[in-house]
Formats: C-alpha cells, structure tokens, sequence
C-alpha cells in the first residue's frame, strides 16, 4: 500500500507565504531597529502633515471663493444655535416662574382681602363684647351701691 502525495497547489501556496513573510518579517524588524528608519518615519509623518496641512488651506480658499461655508463656519453656526436655544429655555423658564408668580400675587392678593376682611369681622366682634361687657360692668356697679345701702 504505496501512499502517494497529491499535488495540492493551495499547500504550496501556504507554504511560500510562511516562508517569505517569515523572512520580510526578520529583515524589517532588524531595520525597524536601527535610528535611521525612524528618521525616515519622522520625515514621511512630516510630509504627510504639510500635505494634509496644504489640503485644508486650499480647500477652505477654495470654498471661501465659491461662497460656501467651511467646517469652521458650520461649527460656528452651531455653537451659536446651541446658545439661542439654552436663552430661549431660560426666558421659557423666565416666562414661567413670572406668570407662576402673577398667579400666585394675585392669589396672595385674594387672600390678604380675606384676611382684612376676617379681622374687620374679628374688630366690630370684639367691639361688640366690650360694649356688652362694659354694659355689664355698669349694670353691677349701679347694683352694689344698692345693695350696700
């Protein structure tokens, strides 16, 4: 019973990947090491910056001159109706506490109408009980001179 390999082309691929990323991969990280390959990624990032930098200023000249807002712009506007619309909260809040209170003054105003009117009630009352009690006294006093004579 001769076993025979079959020629399987997916096998050989896998096998040339692993050797091949297995050397690139040695032979970057000895280069990764050396101070040379970080002055040189310290330029690309450099070039990348002033390229990305350059892209930002021509776009904003070039929205600028065809009259369209920019992201700075847009922000702006943003940042603006953020603050309209906390200012129109606090005067809806303002509007509110104001019209709680004129509600509340008018109620206040019912109530100290009430309570005038109470103590008026209470005063002629009590002006009623000093006359009788007055009466009263006067009743008792011409009664003792009598009786003592």
């Amino acid at each position: 019973m001769n076993q025979q390999k079959s020629f399987n082309p997916m096998e050989m691929w896998k096998d040339i990947y692993n050797q091949s990323e297995s050397y690139w991969s040695n032979i970057l990280d000895e280069n990764m090491k050396e101070e040379y390959f970080s002055e040189w990624m310290g330029k690309v990032l450099e070039i990348n910056l002033l390229t990305k930098k350059m892209l930002n200023e021509t776009a904003e000249s070039y929205l600028t001159q065809m009259n369209l807002p920019t992201r700075n712009d847009l922000s702006n506007i943003a940042s603006l109706v953020v603050n309209v619309d906390s200012k129109v909260d606090d005067l809806e809040e303002l509007i509110e506490e104001k019209s709680v209170n004129q509600v509340n003054q008018a109620e206040l105003k019912r109530e100290m109408t009430r309570v005038k009117n109470d103590i008026k009630n209470l005063d002629s009352k009590l002006n009623e009980i000093l006359t009788l009690l007055n009466e009263q006294k006067n009743a008792v006093n011409a009664k003792e001179p009598a009786a003592k004579q």
